[in-house]
């Protein structure tokens, strides 16, 4: 999409946020080499996790120690090898992965122009719950639900629905015509890449053209709507923080 000089369809307002490609800028991150990442959402606008895109080179890597932070990545596009405490996986593309806080993790070996997503987030455990294991998944094999019993609006949860786990990462996809059923406002907090296909999205009381690698953020309570437009499905990734008590 050609954008004029000194205009973007990038928005950040105090309760979301838009991120276009055209104005993704480069950053340098630690444990992360041979690779382009952007730092599409952090603590820095307000959110409580991180949301990066990690373009590799041949030969790039991704290593991260052990901390409190725990980790989900999707792959877009080509491959690599995944090691989380210890154990390889082979990962293509619609890959995931999940690696708990307490564990160190790595990409390694990535086909040339391989996209990944990553979303970091603080643990925060809760009491009688065992810890979250690792996960390392694809997507082609989770079988798409229809939301609220509408088979035009399917959702893919990725992680299991259990309360070890203060995330939840799903992939959501529209036939062209189809839409969020209501205009949600919770408490839960959202990032979101959208993957394929375009549409509008309701933010707050802005209305947004999105379309595939356009990246949103939503503070909790922020009232969001969507819609698929266009004659191809519509399909996005999200993020939004689940099994914890408000208080």
């Amino acid at each position: 999409m050609s954008i004029p000089y000194g205009q973007t369809r990038t928005r950040i307002s105090a309760s979301h946020a838009l991120i276009a490609p055209d104005g993704h800028v480069k950053s340098n991150v630690p444990g992360i080499t041979g690779a382009a990442t952007v730092v599409l959402i952090s603590p820095a606008m307000g959110a409580k996790f991180s949301q990066l895109l990690v373009t590799f080179e041949a030969g790039g890597r991704a290593a991260l120690a052990a901390s409190e932070i725990e980790t989900v990545g999707y792959f877009e596009t080509g491959g690599a090898t995944l090691t989380i405490g210890g154990d390889k996986h082979t990962v293509a593309a619609g890959g995931y992965f999940f690696a708990p806080a307490g564990q160190a993790w790595s990409i390694a070996a990535p086909k040339r122009s391989t996209r990944v997503t990553l979303f970091q987030k603080t643990f925060v455990p809760l009491v009688g719950a065992a810890a979250p294991k690792a996960i390392v998944g694809a997507a082609g094999k989770v079988e798409g639900q229809p939301f609220l019993g509408d088979p035009d609006a399917r959702l893919q949860v990725l992680l299991p629905d259990d309360p070890a786990y203060d995330l939840a990462v799903n992939i959501f996809t529209y036939q062209p015509g189809a839409t969020l059923p209501f205009v949600e406002t919770h408490i839960m907090e959202h990032g979101l890449l959208m993957l394929a296909g375009q549409g509008v999205y309701r933010l707050g009381e802005s209305w947004y053209p999105v379309a595939a690698g356009d990246a949103i953020w939503m503070a909790p309570y922020c009232p969001q709507w969507f819609v698929a437009m266009g004659k191809a499905p519509a399909s996005y990734l999200y993020y939004k923080d689940v099994n914890r008590a408000a208080l």
